[in-house]
């Protein structure tokens, strides 16, 4: 193994499992270099539908230049309508051409705004609006510019798919003639706790200690060299001088979730306590407040993987004591699709039947995203499940949090698995994952960069 990025290391991604050097480069030149579509299982009924059964418009949106959370604002500003009541199935970022869904309850197809950047497509009505659920993957065109050993992309390949126990050729869809079957360790990509300021899993890992202060300061403060230099004194101001009200004169109006905590405690007659820390939280959207204890889960899932590369514990395949799921049996050809709700634990006399089932691509190993529900592994798995959440000074039962932030836990696959094709001029690896998945696990093990130049 090789040693990952500082960056990557410090949200627990602590090698690559590619030994060879990366071809360098980087992502996101521009936007079109970029594209992302949903794989999508939604059915709709036609758009004029009965509204009192069908309340919901659906659209396929692509999207140039927007994030998702900033597209959503902007769309339900136009509509004049809460944001809540517009829905998608997953988030995308800004710097890429994206093409997802939405479900807007309440709105008709005439009511939908002309924006900069957006092409809608009405698809239709549907009787509830759209859930994480209903997306069951993403396909993705990646292009990187200027790489610097492009050569090495196909010695890099070859571990890959020998990571992913494939040199067989066995292990969930059939390669093609253009495509490889590869795989990777499924971690929790850069982006998930912030590409430039990774602190979101610090403010979830505050929130699951019942340290709401602590909470929101790790959002406010933590100053990063990546950010403009006024924002890194805002940050610095608010943490060093709790002036509620002179910070909201010095942190920039872009950084709206940030004001939105401040107005909360400027507003507060009194030195705020946990009661007040905890409603600035509650200001900013319903699933930012999700997301923060969702990283937590995250980077101990991510310490996981690191600690199961480290005893040298195959991906591909389980050891006794293991918890496995099984194939989403919906899932769109050519979609290895892991369903968390199907479950076995593995004992010495299961490992050689559900080994293959692994093969197959029919089973997963899994480890375990914390909350409330959670049932720890068993054997050496089950000692670096607990060994990590020790470190952290967490438990499962920390997780039965109020409102948004509250989490039952579930389980997610240890490896990634996807068919990769790989054009030379320009450098171009297309492929698919399913929901959850991050192209950038994939991509970090091409390019082995700083995390920026692959987010």
């Amino acid at each position: 193994m090789r040693s990952a990025h500082p960056t990557e290391q410090a949200v627990g991604m602590d090698h690559y499992v590619s030994e060879t050097d990366g071809v360098g480069g980087r992502l996101r030149e521009d936007d079109a270099d970029f594209r992302v579509r949903e794989l999508e299982r939604f059915d709709t009924e036609p758009v004029d539908a009965p509204t009192d059964a069908y309340p919901h418009l659906v659209f396929r949106a692509t999207l140039r230049g927007w994030d998702t959370n900033d597209f959503a604002s902007r769309l339900s500003d136009a509509l004049g309508i809460s944001r809540e009541r517009v829905n998608w199935a997953g988030t995308k970022d800004k710097y890429a051409v994206t093409t997802q869904l939405f479900s807007v309850y309440g709105a008709d197809p005439a009511d939908l705004p002309e924006i900069d950047g957006v092409e809608i497509e009405v698809l239709g009505r549907a009787g509830r609006n759209l859930e994480f659920g209903d997306l069951a993957g993403n396909a993705f065109e990646l292009v990187v510019t200027d790489p610097e050993r492009p050569d090495n992309a196909a010695a890099i390949t070859d571990e890959l798919r020998a990571f992913g126990g494939l040199e067989s050729g066995g292990g969930g869809s059939e390669s093609s003639e253009s495509a490889t079957s590869i795989g990777v360790p499924n971690f929790f990509g850069q982006q998930r706790f912030g590409s430039r300021r990774p602190v979101t899993h610090k403010v979830g890992l505050a929130i699951a200690r019942d340290d709401w202060e602590g909470a929101v300061m790790a959002y406010l403060g933590n100053p990063t060299d990546a950010e403009p230099e006024g924002t890194q004194e805002a940050r610095a101001f608010v943490e060093e001088t709790r002036e509620w009200q002179e910070a909201l004169e010095r942190v920039p109006h872009r950084l709206r979730y940030e004001r939105s905590m401040i107005h909360a405690l400027a507003e507060y007659d009194g030195e705020p306590g946990p009661e007040q820390f905890r409603a600035a939280l509650e200001r900013v959207p319903s699933n930012l407040q999700r997301l923060f204890v969702h990283a937590a889960q995250s980077y101990a899932f991510n310490l996981m993987l690191s600690e199961r590369l480290e005893r040298g514990l195959p991906f591909d395949r389980p050891v006794a004591g293991d918890v496995v799921c099984f194939s989403d049996t919906d899932a769109p050809d050519g979609l290895a699709l892991p369903d968390t709700d199907r479950l076995q634990r593995v004992d010495e006399r299961r490992v050689d039947s559900v080994t293959r089932h692994c093969e197959r691509g029919r089973a997963f190993v899994t480890a375990p995203l914390v909350g409330t529900e959670t049932d720890l592994a068993d054997g050496e798995q089950g000692e670096i499940e607990r060994s990590v959440l020790d470190d952290l000074g967490l438990e499962p039962a920390d997780f039965g949090l109020p409102g948004e932030f509250n989490s039952t836990g579930t389980r997610r696959a240890m490896l990634l698995r996807t068919n990769l094709a790989l054009e030379t001029e320009p450098l171009t690896l297309e492929f698919a994952l399913p929901k959850g998945s991050y192209a950038t696990v994939v991509l970090r093990e091409y390019l082995k960069v700083d995390p920026v130049d692959l987010g």
